[in-house]
């Protein structure tokens, strides 16, 4: 369909958190790098933003840059209670069979832990959506995974992924064991009117089209429907891509946007 119309070698707008795409503004850059320190510290590290501003494709990106000396363990429906997050923690590190009292399982992940320590690997559990834990005993464990370490280092590293609620969660008093363990607290925020102009050509160039597709006041008209969300952008642009295709247009301008800015459930 409009792939071939616009010459892109694949979707530009795809919703799959590819970290090719992953467009590095002033924030997600320093979102990475400092991510990237907490991890090489063995720490935890908490990330929010609002739904679709890319936390997900950070992990990711963080991920492949981090190299084959780090195992991350995606933990992306948080909703369990503190033993079946532990036996989810076994697995993901490669326990066989987890057992089903708390004291084997945490014998279980410490033994797993020091293997991978002694072969040069450090273990980074990532939670994502972890304002939908509703045990808080969960926490306490989250906070517990630490006290794996030696005299001289922590031998894991912890990140926790969430929406903006996560922060009111955790500034409960009930988590204050867990806020001093916590390295680092990151805010995601919206893309800005420039960044959105670039975080558009850029996904485009990637999927191999060319820069420019969509005009100045199509992307500004973009950037106030979206408030420069990137989940929000990456919807309506593919749905102004396939006007524009049905239209045999060359541009997407802000003609074809106002046609589309109704269709979406924003």
């Amino acid at each position: 369909m409009y792939k071939s119309y616009f010459g892109f070698s694949e979707k530009p707008f795809s919703k799959t958190p590819d970290p090719r795409f992953l467009f590095l503004s002033s924030g997600h850059e320093e979102a990475l790098a400092r991510l990237e320190f907490v991890l090489e510290e063995r720490e935890i590290a908490v990330l929010t933003g609002e739904i679709g501003c890319g936390k997900t494709t950070l992990s990711r990106a963080l991920m492949d840059r981090l190299g084959d000396e780090y195992h991350f363990c995606f933990i992306l429906n948080p909703r369990l209670n503190a033993i079946e997050f532990l036996r989810t923690t076994a697995r993901l590190l490669d326990v066989e069979q987890p057992a089903l009292s708390k004291d084997d399982l945490l014998e279980q992940i410490n033994n797993k832990v020091y293997d991978n320590y002694q072969k040069g690997v450090c273990p980074v559990i990532v939670i994502d959506e972890a304002q939908m834990i509703s045990d808080p005993e969960v926490f306490d464990e989250i906070r517990l995974l630490t006290n794996f370490q030696l005299d001289d280092r922590n031998l894991l590293g912890v990140v926790i992924m969430g929406q903006p609620e996560l922060r009111e969660m955790l500034a409960s008093s009930r988590f204050e064991p867990l806020r001093q363990r916590i390295a680092l607290h990151y805010h995601l925020q919206s893309l800005t009117m420039e960044e959105t102009m670039e975080y558009i050509d850029f996904r485009l160039e990637v999927a191999g089209g060319t820069p420019g597709l969509f005009t100045p006041d199509a992307v500004q008209k973009l950037f106030e429907l979206t408030g420069g969300v990137p989940r929000r952008i990456n919807s309506m642009a593919t749905n102004a891509l396939l006007v524009a295709y049905g239209n045999d247009a060359a541009l997407v301008d802000s003609a074809i946007i106002d046609e589309i800015k109704d269709e979406l459930m924003m």
